[in-house]
């Protein structure tokens, strides 16, 4: 029982609203313009949870691997068994190719077309990079480079993935601007993380909240919500106006919650400080979709 409770923690299930967060908006705005495939959109997110189990097993794999980073981040020393998260890590990684390929087949009748091939190269560098976030000689995580990979992978590869598989389209460049709102609000979900393991990674983890410190990285978390705001604000400013579009307002008080919870100085409230912005991101992911959705009718 404790086993099963240990891995289900590594799966940190947390973080899942967040990893359908981007491809739910990709997908909604793809249905508000063009008519799309449940089948391939269903897929798509399971595509998009099986990514973010992956880094998540691999990432406290990557911490078990390295005893100096077990000691200091207090992760408990080899909860499932090394070779039990190996285990799970490579099962994990032939799920997300299978769910990937279905989706991919779903969507275009077919693995051969040119577009097909091309998702399925992106897929890979996908799963390449929800492995070496913790894992690995080099791993990006401990560069300071999980904010860059968290805005790209979770905001623009995400939103117009999802758009793409649901449209074969990428649409109009404004298109960009929903994906870089989900990249800033996903990166901003990292730094809370981060700002709350300032004290605990020490020397082990190099982080921008920890290169910036805990004051600095602050107004970095609002300069990246606020980017995401306003790029959302934009977009819907170029769309034909209708107030549904402007339904994610309903997710400020729990941004709002969020800053009020990071700028306590004490373990829980950073720990609550992250669920709420997950539960705010998700919140504005859902509730801008919708809006585009009931525009329609």
């Amino acid at each position: 029982m404790d086993k099963l409770k240990s891995f289900v923690g590594a799966l940190r299930p947390g973080t899942l609203p967040l990893s359908l967060s981007g491809v739910f908006l990709g997908i909604s705005l793809a249905a508000a313009d063009y008519h799309i495939s449940l089948p391939a959109a269903v897929l798509t997110a399971l595509t998009a949870v099986c990514l973010q189990i992956l880094a998540n097993v691999a990432d406290g794999l990557g911490v078990m691997l390295d005893a100096a980073s077990a000691e200091r981040l207090a992760v408990p020393e080899k909860s499932s068994g090394v070779r039990g998260m190996k285990r799970a890590t490579a099962i994990l990684t032939v799920l997300c190719a299978v769910s990937g390929l279905a989706m991919i087949k779903c969507s275009f009748g077919t693995l051969l077309s040119l577009d097909a091939v091309c998702l399925m190269m992106l897929g890979a560098v996908c799963i390449g990079v929800a492995l070496k976030y913790n894992l690995g000689r080099s791993p990006y995580g401990r560069r300071g480079l999980g904010d860059l990979y968290a805005f790209v992978f979770f905001g623009l590869v995400a939103v117009e993935g999802g758009y793409f598989v649901s449209s074969h389209t990428f649409g109009s460049l404004i298109m960009l601007l929903p994906a870089s709102a989900m990249g800033f609000f996903s990166a901003g979900v990292l730094n809370a993380r981060n700002i709350g393991r300032i004290d605990a990674d020490g020397e082990a983890c190099v982080t921008v909240a920890g290169r910036l410190g805990r004051h600095r990285a602050l107004i970095y978390q609002t300069v990246l919500l606020a980017l995401g705001w306003i790029c959302m604000n934009a977009y819907c400013s170029l769309r034909f106006f209708d107030s549904w579009h402007y339904l994610f307002v309903i997710s400020v008080p729990l941004f709002v919650l969020h800053f009020v919870s990071l700028r306590k100085n004490n373990e829980k409230s950073r720990g609550r400080s992250v669920s709420l912005l997950v539960a705010a991101v998700f919140l504005f992911s859902a509730a801008t979709g919708t809006g585009f959705l009931a525009f329609l009718f």
